[in-house]
């Protein structure tokens, strides 16, 4: 199968530069706003699209992504307004590519085999679902994969060698490596350290290795893009929306604007990560 997702890679990689890859917590801080900010990444750089799955519960979020997830479900987002998100952008846009990122209880809840009929429906290209190891691909990693929707799996600081091949074994689109031991929006990195990694993961696979967790400014982006096929980027984009949410819920200016303002810039670093410095 080839989806969006390995197209947007490869040509990419053909243009010698790193993917700008963006989270933003779908339905946050509502449906219209958060369909908004959607269609404004893109426009702002962004080549692939991670759409977030709200949840009461998430093990992996740092405040700012679990506040996010917060405002989204108390404005009334559930995963059914979140596919149709990817449906309506769909309407505008049918190449570039977006993933799901998320937990698995409401994709559970909601029906395996009914889930990836409507995510394939609605134009999804790829699943990001953090809770779920390798010892269980028969649930969900295995039939997406045969929808035709890339599983992509996390790498850690902490996968070695001996645990690495079982987390490669069905992965597919990317790789994404976390590039620390901690929540989202921790401090980035030591980029030598996930220089070494990115080199020790592709000993192991063809794909391409895509970096984030910690990642917040242009030259950060730029540094990470240097050797990885991709810059992720989530926290920062979230706490853009949040600082223009006033108190009382009342935006005090355009998150989209904001979005925008905040991917023009990690845009240009991931597009200047490559070139040689002036002499």
């Amino acid at each position: 199968m080839t989806t969006r997702i390995d197209r947007r890679m490869a040509k990419l990689k053909a243009e010698g530069r790193p993917a700008l890859i963006t989270y933003f917590m779908g339905g946050d801080p509502d449906y219209d706003t958060s369909l908004d900010i959607m269609k404004a990444l893109p426009k702002a750089g962004s080549d692939i699209i991670e759409l977030g799955m709200p949840f009461s519960d998430p093990m992996a979020d740092g405040p700012a992504i679990q506040a996010a997830g917060l405002r989204a479900l108390k404005n009334g987002q559930t995963l059914a307004k979140t596919l149709k998100m990817a449906q309506d952008f769909r309407v505008h846009d049918d190449e570039t590519p977006i993933v799901m990122m998320g937990y698995y209880n409401p994709i559970y809840i909601y029906g395996v085999d009914r889930f990836l009929a409507d995510a394939k429906a609605s134009g999804i290209d790829g699943l990001i679902v953090v809770d779920l190891p390798p010892e269980m691909d028969e649930e969900l990693c295995i039939p997406a994969v045969k929808a035709g929707i890339n599983f992509i799996r996390l790498a850690t600081p902490t996968t070695d060698d001996q645990r690495l091949p079982k987390v490669l074994e069905n992965t597919s689109g990317f790789v994404y490596y976390v590039s620390m031991t901690g929540i989202t929006g921790s401090a980035l990195a030591d980029t030598t350290k996930v220089d070494a990694a990115v080199k020790r993961i592709k000993s192991h696979t063809d794909l391409p290795v895509c970096v984030g967790f910690g990642v917040k400014t242009a030259e950060q982006a730029r540094s990470i893009g240097a050797y990885a096929d991709g810059v992720v980027v989530g926290t920062a984009i979230v706490n853009a929306i949040a600082n223009v949410i006033g108190p009382q819920g009342r935006m005090t200016a355009n998150p989209a604007d904001a979005v925008a303002t905040l991917v023009t810039g990690l845009s240009q670093g991931v597009r200047t990560a490559r070139l040689a410095p002036a002499q």
